[in-house]
């Protein structure tokens, strides 16, 4: 089973009511109790993306998958969902950080910045700043002593530091869309509420 205080810090921030519910919308559409890659590119519509795009997506998966045993399970779901509903700048950051550094080598050089904001670009479309401006502006705000790598500390405390970079970086993994698919994209035909949560941004949506 996955352990929640990978991703989240141990912060236990989606709430006792809700979980029943997630676990329910989980175990109608993955029986066994666990999501496979293929699944997941499933759920949120992902199938035929380029190979830049799927890599990014497979890193993503990866980083859910705490436990490194090929599959998703509840409880790294639910902490996936708490990191993107209500996880914290520092906690978004830590997990920002594992997508880089692709090697897991615990340091980020600037071709896997610039390979995993390709991918990035190949899934969401143009962004304001292309790979190398992106990359090399990341390098010049936080690689404070110059050695060409970025290490976990360097990354946050640069980050955290410069509001616009923040900003930056966050628009760059904005996964909102995913919380909106998992709400609404796999809606059952059972007459089930949805989550407390789900059901807020939908009011919400409904008055934009």
């Amino acid at each position: 089973m996955g352990n929640s205080e990978s991703i989240t810090g141990g912060q236990t921030a989606v709430l006792a009511k809700d979980t029943y519910m997630w676990y329910r919308k989980f175990m109608m559409e993955y029986p066994s109790g666990l999501q496979t890659l293929h699944e997941f590119k499933a759920l949120l519509g992902l199938q035929g993306l380029d190979q830049k795009a799927n890599q990014h997506i497979d890193q993503v998966y990866n980083t859910f998958d705490m436990n490194k045993d090929g599959f998703i399970d509840f409880l790294e779901f639910i902490a996936a969902i708490n990191l993107v509903v209500r996880g914290k700048v520092e906690q978004k950051l830590k997990w920002y950080f594992k997508l880089y550094d692709a090697d897991g080598n615990g340091s980020i050089d600037r071709k896997e910045l610039l390979n995993i904001f390709m991918a990035v670009q190949a899934l969401n479309g143009q962004q304001t700043l292309s790979p190398e401006e992106f990359t090399n502006l990341v390098f010049h705000k936080v690689d404070v002593n110059n050695d060409g790598e970025l290490s976990l500390k360097e990354f946050i405390s640069g980050t955290e530091s410069d509001q616009d970079l923040l900003e930056i970086v966050s628009k760059s993994f904005d996964f909102s869309s995913v919380l909106k698919v998992i709400c609404n994209g796999k809606q059952p035909d059972t007459g089930e509420r949805l989550p407390s949560k789900c059901r807020r941004r939908r009011v919400q949506g409904r008055r934009t």
